[in-house]
């Protein structure tokens, strides 16, 4: 979310006079878990540690609303009201790896929650796996462990997908040298510098969950993000508005987690889409009355 803000302007802040560390997070230009017509609202806010809901935080929607949360996509009612969407879609491997990492009490607390979701709430091991959202994205960040590294389970590295549906109402996919082909590449020369165990890319036609998608994937990370130009100026259809757009955004929030490797810039490269997608919705738009004028 702080990516994809960031592409529009302004910096993403908790909404005034609601919990300075809610997940609601509003700039000039965008909140979360607003109302698409326009109507201000008082959103609920659940707290995870007592289980309860908090008072209420009164969102005012501005232009662009995005539903961020774990079940966005689940009600067939919310995805007609969707322009586009996106899954992100970590895989136990590194979640657990991630989760071993930084705390083994959050590994715990994963584990217990599994137990709690099987034994009080009926839930197969089978059915929690499984999430029936992803398939109705209109792009999918799949983030899987490296395949660089042989038996790698530490989530150092990690191999990163952008999966994007076909046949998107102003949507184009991002393509690699040339759209539709199946290309492997790995950059790592003269211009762009490259430790162990390097860096791959690859893109190519595939299907997922029955739909005709590109996939461009990106294994191993960046030592120098100024360096991110070379791989940029080999992407084609990515939304940019000047030469070294996307590289500007990495350096800028070189920060953020993921900033060395796929996760970062496929999350920029979708803010980027989208905010190509929103200016032809909101071109569109405004082109239906003065043709109906006309008319």
């Amino acid at each position: 979310m702080r990516r994809l803000t960031s592409v529009f302007g302004g910096a993403a802040e908790p909404s005034k006079g609601g919990n300075p560390d809610s997940n609601t997070l509003i700039s000039d230009m965008t909140t979360v878990k607003a109302i698409k017509e326009g109507i201000a609202v008082e959103k609920p806010i659940y707290n995870h540690v007592t289980g309860l809901l908090d008072p209420p935080e009164l969102i005012k929607p501005p232009k662009i609303f995005v539903i961020e949360g774990l079940h966005p996509l689940y009600d067939a009612r919310v995805r007609d009201l969707l322009d586009f969407s996106i899954y992100l879609d970590i895989s136990n491997e590194v979640k657990f790896a991630w989760k071993i990492q930084n705390n083994k009490l959050m590994l715990y607390n994963c584990l217990m929650e599994m137990k709690r979701d099987m034994a009080e709430r009926g839930h197969s091991l089978e059915s929690i796996k499984a999430n029936p959202q992803k398939q109705y994205a209109d792009t999918v960040i799949e983030v899987l462990p490296t395949q660089l590294i042989p038996d790698d389970n530490e989530g150092k590295y990690l191999r990163v997908r952008l999966i994007m549906k076909e046949g998107v109402k102003y949507f184009n996919p991002v393509y690699l040298f040339d759209e539709g082909s199946t290309i492997s590449w790995i950059p790592c020369g003269r211009k762009l510098t490259c430790s162990y165990p390097g860096i791959k890319f690859t893109y190519g036609p595939d299907t997922y969950y029955g739909h005709e998608v590109s996939v461009l994937e990106m294994d191993g990370q960046f030592d120098r993000l100024d360096e991110l130009i070379y791989v940029e100026s080999h992407l084609s259809n990515i939304s940019t508005k000047f030469y070294g757009e996307i590289t500007q955004q990495m350096l800028k929030h070189a920060d953020f987690p993921g900033s060395n490797n796929g996760t970062g810039l496929f999350q920029t490269i979708v803010g980027l889409k989208i905010r190509d997608l929103y200016e032809q919705l909101t071109a569109s738009k405004t082109a239906a009355p003065l043709e109906a004028t006309k008319a």
